[in-house]
């Protein structure tokens, strides 16, 4: 459908025909903003799920001149004709999206607005923060098409839960002015309330994660490791502490080898199923087993001429020396080697013997 099928006035007409020579500068602006947004974010750290954007049909565009083209003086005055939507994961991070368009372009702060502010039962899919934005001439210009920065589009920011629920509303015909039952309206409404409060919750854990996780480094920081839990999030910070070098150092000197580093991660599993529940349980680990790990390496490595050895040969020794020497057993180093390896037969072949290795070592009678 264009245009002809709309009853336009002159002065209407005239704005199609400027919006026609314009659509390539539309288009092309379509192409640049996104990316550039896009690139902007990333820089602040910002993840999004998506930038979308859409330049106005001829027809849609006739449609809203028909109804009210006497309130445009020219086309520049229309500014939703290139419309961008930013969609976050978090509430929170709308506010950071604003800050970056702040900063990239000039916002018209009169046309903007903050939907956000609405308390309607139902206004939970059409929360966005609108803003009115122009490319200024020292982010971006085009010699060729000196209209780019005159023209004004729209930028909709919102939650991706915002999104969908928008997107509902409008298949279902909610919000489109045709009444529906009460029963719909309230379940709807319902619905509405119950993804508005999992926004909130979502960004609320999210918030509450970050602080525990600032906690626990400054835990770690401070040598309160008896204080700090034991979990993903404290095990990587202790772990940028290098906290097994100084074993790793030590078993290297037997051979004069070189170390090679490797994820130690997988103890993490591993330090949890030998009852640990501390970073300083760990840190008494090392402290209290690294005679014994030294001795366990000395008999593994010291007849080799091997002269490379993974960073978590320390760790593995430290693990099978308090596996050992507090009644695990053969089952209790086999499930070591099956969880860091994987399992299979010879694990229970290696655990039999250094089991037996391992008895009339000094660590094992004291």
């Amino acid at each position: 459908m264009s245009s002809t099928s709309h009853t336009l006035d002159p002065h209407s007409l005239e704005l199609m025909q400027q919006y026609h020579s314009l659509l390539p500068v539309y288009t092309k602006m379509s192409e640049i903003i996104p990316e550039k947004l896009k690139g902007f974010f990333e820089e602040a750290g910002i993840i999004v799920a998506a930038v979308e954007h859409r330049v106005k049909a001829e027809d849609s565009l006739a449609g809203k001149l028909e109804l009210k083209g006497g309130k445009y003086k020219d086309l520049f005055d229309i500014t939703d004709i290139l419309g961008i939507r930013v969609i976050t994961f978090y509430i929170d991070d709308v506010d950071k999206v604003a800050s970056v368009l702040e900063r990239l372009f000039e916002i018209d702060w009169e046309n903007s607005v903050d939907k956000r502010k609405a308390h309607d039962i139902d206004s939970f899919g059409y929360l966005s923060l609108h803003y009115i934005c122009r490319i200024p001439e020292s982010s971006y210009h085009d010699p060729e098409h000196p209209e780019l920065n005159k023209i004004r589009f729209e930028v909709q920011m919102r939650t991706v839960l915002q999104h969908a629920w928008a997107n509902m509303n409008h298949d279902t015909g909610y919000k489109s002015g045709v009444e529906i039952p009460k029963e719909y309206l309230r379940n709807l409404s319902r619905l509405a309330g119950m993804l508005e409060l999992a926004d909130e919750q979502f960004s609320r854990i999210r918030t509450e994660l970050t602080d525990y996780r600032r906690r626990v480094r400054a835990l770690v920081a401070s040598g309160n490791l008896d204080e700090a839990p034991l979990d993903g999030d404290s095990y990587r910070s202790y772990l940028e502490l290098k906290p097994f070098a100084k074993i790793n150092t030590r078993i290297a000197a037997v051979n004069q080898a070189e170390i090679q580093e490797v994820s130690l991660l997988p103890y993490l599993a591993i330090f949890k199923a030998m009852g640990f529940k501390t970073l300083g349980d760990v840190a008494n680990l090392i402290r209290d087993y690294a005679d014994a790990a030294y001795q366990i390496a000395c008999y593994q490595i010291g007849l080799t001429d091997l002269d490379i050895i993974a960073s978590s040969l320390g760790p593995q020794d430290l693990c099978i020396a308090f596996i050992i020497k507090n009644g695990g057993g053969k089952a209790g180093v086999k499930y070591l080697f099956d969880t860091l390896n994987g399992e299979s037969e010879g694990n229970a072949m290696i655990a039999e013997m250094l089991v037996e290795q391992t008895a009339d070592m000094p660590f094992m009678n004291q």
